[in-house]
């Protein structure tokens, strides 16, 4: 067979204005290793500042930040550099910790260029530093029509493949070496999710969680199924979503080969499939019905390891499991392990 030449591995600036270019620069300084074959797509000022930050102050010579040409030089850089492809035209660097306009565009620029060059095959996979939503709002169109990274993958994916937006479902996956949820819907209030906890959307989101984790598991997933109502409606006293729109999801997911089991109770669920040292879980992955339902038991495991995926997209995309904490944004502080974490599931994930 032929040998495929290994392709560089893209991370994306994140809210210049917020801790994504100190966590950057921090992952390349502590681990050049993990962080070989990866560049940076964003602005070069904006990650030397990053790394300024992250430099000890008894070190005299800073970690330095390279500028490339092409995503392939990423490939052949100098260890102990910090690779850059200048995506996004070069301007003045924005406030630290501040919601501006001019860094939500520069933020998605960046993500709609990693997007892009995945979709042409220039990328393995794309790892996206944290954005600010309200910032990307304030960029205006095209952003201000996207609650977040998911949504505007999802429109560049589509774009690329010629199909309507709804054509690409997608899913958001948040995951640690411990549990694994997908969610059936991501950014949008609780009655509106509420409204969509129908059959179809279940059906869809079985399929996607079983391709998708199957594929990374390399064998069938064991999917459970949250309930959305407490005791998963008590066999309708507490609700009727259980038996009218869940149940018959799974059990259509079920005829088609899917391994899925449920609805159970949301508050038991994910103890049951938690894998710990001392104890296998029950269940590869939960699918659970709204945003907070699902996060929450995975963010309390620990934010450190989280990594949040999308699924259903024709490229791997992986993200940090945390936000753009502005209020410690510049200090140097911040923790690079989801990060890692995240760039060591994109290299697992395209291979």
């Amino acid at each position: 067979m032929p040998s495929h030449a290994p392709l560089p591995l893209a991370i994306t600036l994140g809210d210049p204005a917020g801790i994504g270019p100190e966590i950057i620069a921090k992952a390349f300084r502590d681990q050049p290793e993990a962080l070989r074959g990866c560049f940076v797509a964003g602005d070069v000022a904006s990650v030397r500042r990053g790394a300024q930050c992250v430099q000890p102050p008894d070190v005299q010579v800073g970690l330095p930040v390279a500028e490339i040409d092409t995503p392939a030089q990423a490939l052949t850089a100098p260890p102990g550099c910090i690779p850059v492809l200048q995506v996004v035209p070069a301007q003045a660097l924005v406030p630290l910790g501040q919601v501006s306009a001019q860094a939500g565009r520069i933020a998605g620029d960046c993500v709609t260029w990693a997007a892009r060059a995945a979709l042409r095959g220039e990328v393995a996979a794309i790892v996206t530093a944290p954005l600010h939503k309200e910032a990307l709002a304030a960029a205006g169109a095209p952003y201000d029509q996207y609650p977040g990274h998911t949504e505007l993958l999802q429109a560049e994916a589509a774009a690329h493949l010629g199909r309507a937006v709804a054509d690409v479902p997608v899913r958001m996956m948040l995951a640690n070496d411990e549990l694994r949820t997908v969610l059936a819907s991501i950014h949008m209030s609780l009655r509106d999710a509420i409204e969509s906890v129908t059959e179809r959307n279940i059906l869809e989101t079985l399929r996607i969680s079983h391709e998708s984790v199957g594929a990374a598991l390399r064998k069938a997933p064991r999917i459970a199924v949250a309930g959305l109502n407490p005791h998963a409606g008590e066999g309708g006293l507490f609700g009727c979503e259980e038996i009218e729109h869940i149940a018959p999801a799974i059990a259509q997911a079920r005829a088609e080969g899917i391994d899925a089991q449920g609805p159970f109770a949301p508050d038991t669920v994910f103890m049951r499939a938690r894998h710990t040292p001392q104890r296998a879980g029950e269940f590869d992955v939960v699918v659970a019905m709204y945003h907070d339902q699902g996060l929450i038991p995975v963010k309390y495991l620990g934010v450190e390891q989280g990594v949040n995926v999308t699924l259903g997209l024709p490229f791997v995309r992986t993200s940090p499991d945390h936000g753009t904490a502005f209020d410690i944004a510049g200090r140097g502080i911040a923790s690079a392990d989801s990060l890692l974490s995240a760039v060591r599931m994109a290299r697992a994930l395209s291979q």
